[in-house]
């Protein structure tokens, strides 16, 4: 059977996807790239806001219509919407064949080879969610860098977050299973590992020897091939000063410090439920920069949660204009259901949070585009993601991650992906850097 995985949603429900991937080659299915070359697709869901929902559903519905054409047999969906509203989409969407939750990885494998028809979706208890074992990774790209999962699931309980109920408790990727799968990503010429979770600071916490993210950093640095570990979701509230030295010390951690702050509000942030307080966030980012000057530090902000008044959100800007974060994003609240905070009487209306949303990243879209013009004349090092064309190609500097900061377009002869170059940065596009490779 040819399939294809359609992947929605974040960095983590893309490694989920690749699993789904490699399970049903060892069910002797044929990958194919594309959904219009498929019998069996696959739509690896997201259903963490709203936005998300609406994509999966709408995905759903145009994969659906390929089922005109003959090629397409049948559709199913997998991933967060699934576990949370699976029997819902089956009941209002005859294009499904199936709907799976997370960790249903064998019943899928099995509809796809007898090309079933489902009646109620297929999912594991929330509660019961382990973490799978990793027999095999599917690559479906091309690219020097792999996501690698190192724990699912939270604990935090933040007001506004309906992972919990979809994804489980935090459980911790045991460590011989994180190397095996980060070997194997380095022998299939992966360069960086970017460690991908919900929170990577409590790694380990729940495992029988209560390892911590040094030891799981300081095991990842002794794979050959690899020469950039990249840890996101360092949750604030938790990140101690030993991590922090560790990364400066380091020579493959890059210095990139991914903390949601969500707000600098302190009445927010405990409405947030985010164990963190405004003088607790200016002592950790401060102890940042005072030991790694050169640390690149990205945030993101939910802009319009409820309780969030005039004078509240202006304290934010100030806050996003005088701190001067070097990468950021920034999200209107989505009231989830399920969540404390979507029962919250004071809401903020969507036009609002619109407008809070666009006003807070024009104040950084100033500070970036500043930041980027400091750099032109500089040289930098760059890993080189994709090649255009004999002249050129796209890459990113230690500062970046892929999908969601900038990038460089380097413009030179000889170029591969997966080249660590250096790059004269000579003018910057919007958030983007050019710039020339530098001949040895």
């Amino acid at each position: 059977m040819r399939f294809y995985v359609h992947k929605l949603g974040c960095s983590k429900n893309d490694v989920d996807a690749d699993y789904i991937s490699a399970r049903l080659i060892d069910a002797g299915h044929e990958p194919v790239p594309s959904a219009e070359q498929a019998e069996s697709v696959i739509v690896n869901t997201c259903g963490f806001i709203l936005p998300a929902k609406e994509e999966s559903i709408n995905e759903i519905l145009r994969l659906g219509s390929l089922k005109k054409s003959g090629t397409l047999r049948t559709l199913y969906a997998a991933g967060c919407l699934t576990q949370r509203y699976g029997d819902d989409l089956l009941a209002d969407m005859p294009e499904l064949d199936g709907a799976f939750g997370h960790g249903a990885l064998e019943s899928l494998a099995s509809a796809v080879t007898s090309s079933a028809k489902l009646e109620k979706t297929v999912r594991i208890d929330t509660r019961k969610l382990g973490y799978l074992s990793w027999k095999h990774r599917f690559i479906s790209d091309g690219y020097p860098y792999s996501y690698l999962k190192i724990s699912d699931g939270c604990d935090r309980g933040c007001t506004y977050c309906a992972i919990p109920s979809m994804r489980g408790r935090f459980r911790s990727r045991p460590l011989a299973s994180i190397v095996t799968e980060a070997e194997f990503l380095a022998a299939n010429g992966k360069k960086e590992l970017i460690l991908v979770s919900q929170e990577a600071t409590l790694w380990g916490a729940d495992l029988p020897e209560r390892p911590g993210l040094i030891d799981l950093l300081r095991e990842l640095e002794r794979i050959d091939g690899v020469s950039w570990i990249r840890p996101m979701y360092l949750y604030p509230a938790k990140l101690e000063d030993a991590v922090i030295d560790f990364f400066g010390q380091s020579a493959k951690i890059v210095p990139y410090f991914d903390l949601p702050l969500q707000h600098i509000n302190s009445e927010m942030l405990a409405r947030m439920r985010r164990q963190i307080d405004r003088p607790g966030i200016e002592r950790l980012l401060a102890a940042i920069r005072s030991r790694i000057p050169q640390a690149t530090i990205r945030t993101t902000f939910i802009a319009g949660f409820p309780g969030e008044s005039a004078d509240i959100f202006g304290e934010l800007c100030d806050f996003t204009a005088e701190f001067q974060f070097d990468r950021m994003g920034v999200f209107a609240y989505s009231p989830e259901e399920g969540t404390p905070s979507a029962e919250y009487a004071d809401q903020v209306p969507d036009d609002v949070k619109a407008e809070r949303v666009e006003m807070l990243m024009s104040i950084q879209r100033e500070i970036a585009f500043e930041k980027n013009a400091r750099i032109i004349g500089r040289t930098v090092e760059v890993l080189i993601d994709e090649v255009e064309d004999s002249v050129g190609g796209i890459g990113r500097t230690a500062a970046d991650c892929p999908d969601i900061d900038q990038s460089v377009n380097v413009h030179g002869r000889g170029l591969r992906v997966g080249d660590f170059v250096a790059v004269s940065i000579d003018q910057v596009d919007g958030y983007d850097l050019v710039g020339s490779l530098q001949e040895e």
